[in-house]
């Protein structure tokens, strides 16, 4: 064998498979079923091993928390999982204390958070392996950004009781808003039956 041969041989055992696998799987929830299982599967990875190594390394967070992974493959089917922190997404409507963002993002305000919440969850999001080399002033632009698109407004300072009044009129406009996209959907059908 040619000393060529054997380098291109070996530049072949290095390669990783390009890409890997990028998902969000909610902590401790991962399944073998189809839409984590099919990706694994074409990526060649044992997928009961793949669940349980996630589960296990997820343990330390709520169940249900969504968590961005990166997975790369090596050429003998083992993988590498990357565990990143929950989503910012995640993170900005717990501090704001709301379950969905705007409908109409832009016309309408769901939450509030201050700007020392921002700072603590862009702490945080400086850990994650993309973000390592950002500064934290660009990642609290990114931060801001987020909110503005799940309709909530970074402010200085909250006030409890009427934020807590906020929020049960925002229950209200979300209830109105539900009702009035099931009643679209029922017309829809009736349109259609």
């Amino acid at each position: 064998m040619s000393k060529a041969a054997r380098l291109k041989a070996a530049s072949v055992k290095i390669t990783h498979h390009i890409g890997g696998l990028r998902t969000t799987i909610p902590a401790q929830m991962a399944v073998a079923g189809p839409p984590l299982g099919t990706q694994l599967g074409q990526l060649g990875i044992n997928i009961a091993t793949y669940v349980k190594d996630f589960n296990l390394r997820t343990s330390i967070f709520r169940e249900g928390v969504p968590l961005p992974t990166r997975t790369t493959v090596n050429p003998d089917r083992s993988y590498n999982l990357v565990i990143h922190h929950p989503t910012a997404t995640y993170f900005l409507k717990q501090a704001a204390g709301v379950k969905r963002g705007a409908q109409y993002p832009g016309r309408e305000v769901t939450g509030y958070i201050t700007r020392k919440h921002l700072y603590e969850i862009a702490v945080v999001k400086s850990q994650d392996p993309p973000l390592q080399m950002e500064d934290l002033q660009e990642i609290c632009r990114l931060l801001i950004d987020s909110a503005n698109s799940l309709g909530i407004k970074v402010v200085d300072k909250i006030d409890p009781v009427e934020y807590q009044q906020f929020l049960e009129e925002r229950k209200e406009i979300v209830k109105q808003q539900k009702d009035d996209l099931q009643a679209a959907k029922e017309a829809k059908l009736l349109r259609t039956a």
